[in-house]
Order: structure tokens, then C-alpha cells, then sequence
């Protein structure tokens, strides 16, 4: 059993003041013995195109990425960065999960697979992800203290072959740091959660950002910890702070033993991921 912290957040486009808000709610999960953190999306940099921009680094390359190994190191746990944008060698954008172990080691990255292209009746109207940033093009999990853990973000929820195939591929935990507007949050986020909790038999991790952060963007929050049965153990719904949660791997494996969905499947059990051009 591991001690897992959820930070949510209420991030802006400056850089300077989400680390600060992050190192101290990173103090408080270190004295709390956490021993993995999970960000929102956009916990870095929540901003303009310009903003993503003038902040992104080369991965595992930058003044920003330092000093969050440093926070790593520091507090001693696991750091999953729900995302930042990262600069690609084709110069591109990708807005990109990274997981830093408790050394400060980069041990694994992700780039977002499905970008957020959709109208939604809020004041933001339009939201078109593919003209700032380059999707990903492969599942990422990584070995964790608290086990194997699978990557996504945020709207990758609505994509349940995402979460079948890290399933697959042995995930005991899934994490969906995410950005959700008040509009679908309100209809679809609890739901989609307990729905990959439920499907996958794992534990969900998802770190949400809350609030206004700006005159158009509002986000939903309630940020959440749910187990494999489908029950949501920690939630933070408004605000910014922290949860804490003990997560039981074994529990995973036991309701596996007594539904062995997967031993049930009559479907492909792989899936091939569409290249866009």
C-alpha cells in the first residue's frame, strides 16, 4: 500500500507563480508521507499561444525542469508534472506529462494523444488544441513505488481503447491530470472516471485545475481518487489543495481474480494507433 497526493490547482501564464503554488503544496504531501504526487494539465503554463511559446523547453532540458527535480529531490517522492509544453525536435509543441522519481531523474514522458477540438457553449466558445500543440503518438506507462502506471491527459478520458490497452499492458494505476471547462465537467467528469475505474480495474488518479484564469477560461475541478471498484475515496470539489489517499494494489488484483474481465473479452485485445498527418 503507497500514500498518492492530488494537487489541484488554479494555474495562470506565469511560470514563476504556478511553482510556487505547487512547492507548497508539495510541502504539505511530504509531511502528509506521500510518496507520488499527480499535477493538473497545464499546471506550468495555463495561458495563450504565446504563452506556450516563450515557455517551452526541450524535454528534460530547461530552468523550469530543474526546478521541478529540485522539488522532487527536495521532497523526496515521485512527481508526475500533469503537463508542460515541451518543444519538439521537429520545433512543434506537445503539451507533455513527465514523471520525475524522487532523485530527480526524468523517467518517463508523454505527449497528450487527443487534442481538446471542440465548441463548447461557455464564453471561450472554441477550443482548437491542434493549432498549439503536436499530438503524441504513443501509450506510455511507467514502474512506479506505487506501481506500473499508465499515462493520459485530460481529454483523453472520453477514449476508452486508451485505457483497455494500458490495461493490457499491466497498468495497476491510471492517472488523467486534466483541465476540464466547468461546462463539460458539470455533464461528463465523474462519469468518465468511474467509467475507466470500473472498465480498467484500476485506480484512478485525476488532478484537476479549478477556478477562473482568465476573463473566458473557467474550469470545473473536483479533482479525484477513485479505487477499482469504482468509488471515489478522496475529492476535492472546489478550491485549490491537496487529497491524499492509500493506494492497495492488491485490491486491484482481487477484483480482478473474482471478475477476470479480460480473461472475457471477445474483441481485439491491441489496438494501432491512427497517425495524423
Amino acid at each position: 500500500m503507497a500514500k498518492v497526493g492530488v494537487v489541484q490547482m488554479c494555474s495562470g501564464a506565469v511560470p514563476e507563480k504556478n511553482l510556487q503554488q505547487l512547492r507548497r503544496s508539495l510541502n504539505g504531501l511530504h509531511l502528509q508521507g506521500t510518496e507520488l504526487v499527480v499535477t493538473p494539465e497545464n499546471a506550468i503554463v495555463f495561458g495563450s499561444v504565446e504563452d506556450y511559446e516563450q515557455y517551452a523547453e526541450p524535454l528534460d532540458n530547461g530552468p523550469i525542469q530543474s526546478e521541478l527535480k529540485e522539488m522532487a529531490t527536495h521532497f523526496e517522492l515521485w512527481l508526475i508534472v500533469g503537463s508542460m509544453p515541451i518543444r519538439q525536435q521537429t520545433g512543434n509543441i506537445a503539451t507533455t506529462c513527465l514523471v520525475i522519481d524522487d532523485k530527480g531523474e526524468m523517467r518517463a514522458s508523454y505527449e497528450k494523444l487527443h487534442m481538446f477540438d471542440v465548441d463548447v457553449e461557455d464564453k471561450h466558445h472554441c477550443y482548437r488544441e491542434s493549432d498549439i500543440f503536436e499530438a503524441g503518438e504513443a501509450i506510455q506507462l511507467v514502474d512506479t513505488p506505487v506501481g506500473r502506471v499508465g499515462l493520459s491527459i485530460c481529454y483523453d478520458i472520453r477514449f476508452p481503447q486508451l485505457y483497455s490497452e494500458l490495461r493490457r499492458q499491466g497498468a495497476d494505476v491510471i492517472v488523467v491530470p486534466a483541465a476540464f471547462t466547468k461546462v463539460t465537467g458539470r455533464a461528463h467528469w465523474d462519469v468518465l472516471l468511474r467509467a475507466r475505474a470500473i472498465e480498467t480495474q484500476c485506480w484512478i488518479v485525476a488532478a484537476a485545475q479549478w477556478g477562473e484564469h482568465n476573463a473566458e477560461r473557467e474550469t470545473w475541478g473536483h479533482s479525484m481518487i477513485i479505487d477499482p471498484w469504482g468509488n471515489i475515496e478522496q475529492e476535492q470539489k472546489e478550491g485549490t489543495g491537496v487529497l491524499v489517499s492509500d493506494v492497495d494494489i492488491e485490491m486491484s488484483k482481487t477484483i480482478r481474480q473474482r471478475m477476470p474481465i479480460t480473461d472475457h473479452i471477445r474483441f481485439e485485445s491491441s489496438i494501432k494507433l491512427i497517425k495524423k498527418n
